[in-house]
């Protein structure tokens, strides 16, 4: 069976608790598993996270301790989003890969937040592919595919159809990393697809049918991390 591990942005899936997108996400989810693809879903913590984390340090403390505030919000997300695909959710978030591995054996959707402080839930997600064996990383982010500079800022900013693992450490090394870190990807999620060989795709997340248009049809519009082209559809 292909496995694949999205990286679900807190941003684009709980965008506000008001204006959230759980049944859609579910929807694309729940028609990826009929399709054959076992899925894993690691959830960000998003705005809520930041808010959190900005409160934590208006108070004195560290940063360690900040991201460890910020997972517990990246976990609540996540049982939020089980509680949207119902039956084809494993029922417990898992909290470490080993939770997650055990889980997959159920052979319904594992969904996990954040593990470490210092890591975004990107290099959480790159770890568990690695660990799973995963035919593919999908990041699905508040922007299309990711760019020469931020697009929000920086009209001139062109987007990367392809981009190499290395390519894409460049990129990012310039930035600070710091508790609620609001990148593309984290360095480390980067350095472990480089190593993992494992291929990412980074892809607009605000509209999750577009990863269902990747996958099962072949109709891809984003930015493939790769040393090697990735064929769509996978199945």
């Amino acid at each position: 069976m292909t496995r694949v591990v999205i990286s679900v942005g807190g941003s684009v899936l709980v965008p506000s608790l008001d204006a959230h997108r759980l049944k859609e996400w579910a929807e694309s989810l729940i028609n990826l598993t009929k399709a054959g693809i076992q899925i894993f879903a690691v959830v960000g913590g998003g705005g809520e996270a930041r808010r959190y984390i900005d409160a934590c340090r208006s108070i004195g403390l560290d940063e360690a301790s900040s991201d460890e505030i910020g997972i517990q919000v990246t976990r609540i997300n996540a049982a939020l989003l089980i509680g949207a695909l119902k039956e084809y959710a494993y029922p417990v978030v898992a909290e470490s890969y080993r939770e997650a591995k055990t889980a997959a054996v159920s052979g319904k959707i594992v969904v996990m937040g954040g593990v470490t402080p210092g890591q975004t839930t990107d290099a959480v997600a790159a770890v568990l592919a690695e660990e799973v064996g995963a035919s593919m990383m999908i990041n699905m982010t508040a922007i299309d595919g990711i760019y020469t500079a931020d697009p929000n800022k920086d009209a001139s900013a062109k987007k990367h159809d392809i981009l190499s693992p290395q390519g894409l450490i460049d990129l990012i090394m310039k930035e600070k990393m710091c508790a609620g870190s609001n990148m593309v990807i984290d360095l480390v999620a980067a350095k472990i697809t480089e190593r993992s060989c494992i291929p990412l795709v980074v892809i607009d997340g605000r509209c999750p049918a577009l990863m269902e248009k990747a996958l099962l049809k072949g109709e891809f519009a984003g930015t493939i991390v790769g040393d090697s082209m990735i064929r769509f559809p996978i199945v």
